[in-house]
């Protein structure tokens, strides 16, 4: 039984530092540049110290025009939700209903402006309309930031995520928080891609 016991250990550590050193680089900066990974963006302004950041990339063949609206307006419901797996967040209680549309009544977010997300109170804290949008916890300790760079008439759309973990059990439940968080970050941004890019071309949305 010692035996077995000693050999997980060894196995867990190992397999640990394995993430660490080799994947987790690459999980948490999905579709970003070395450049992107490192660069200084607008919203980082809100919580200097981070003990955790992801930036995660995706370049869309439509103008910031097209890819501003499905940001503006993501949330839960009544927003417009997250354009992921549904499913999965609505297990957790998200009540996210990601839209095929453009929903009128939350194409204008202000400073100030507040919504849930479970048990994390966000409230926009940084709104330049069609460049940055930075959502952030009431606590203080998690930044949301997406910045629109133009891009050869389409657009670069990155996602940082910055966090402070204020314990030593926080820093370790985050660790396998962060492949999870690349599946549905990634199925976000690429639906945000696959929505503006039919906005941009005049598409009718696709019905069910």
């Amino acid at each position: 039984m010692r035996t077995r016991i000693v050999v997980a250990a060894v196995a867990t550590t190992a397999l640990a530092a394995l993430y660490t050193r080799v994947l987790r680089t690459s999980i948490l900066n999905w579709g970003a540049t070395d450049r992107e990974t490192s660069a200084r963006l607008p919203g980082d302004e809100l919580l200097e110290q981070a003990d955790g950041v992801s930036t995660r990339a995706i370049d869309i063949e439509a103008p910031p025009g097209a890819v501003w609206p499905w940001l503006a307006q993501m949330g839960p419901s009544p927003r417009a939700g997250a354009y992921t797996y549904d499913w999965i967040e609505n297990l957790l209680g998200l009540d996210m209903h990601s839209a095929g549309g453009i929903l009128a009544e939350f194409q204008h977010p202000e400073v100030g402006e507040t919504f849930s997300l479970g048990s994390n109170r966000m409230s926009m804290d940084r709104v330049e309309s069609e460049r940055v949008l930075a959502w952030r916890s009431d606590d203080g300790n998690w930044v949301w930031t997406f910045v629109l760079e133009p891009r050869d008439g389409g657009t670069r759309l990155i996602s940082r995520n910055r966090f402070r973990l204020p314990s030593r059990v926080a820093r370790i439940g985050m660790l396998p928080m962060e492949p999870g968080s690349l599946i549905m970050e990634r199925k976000m941004l690429r639906g945000i891609k696959q929505r503006a890019e039919r906005l941009s071309s005049g598409t009718p949305r696709p019905t069910a």
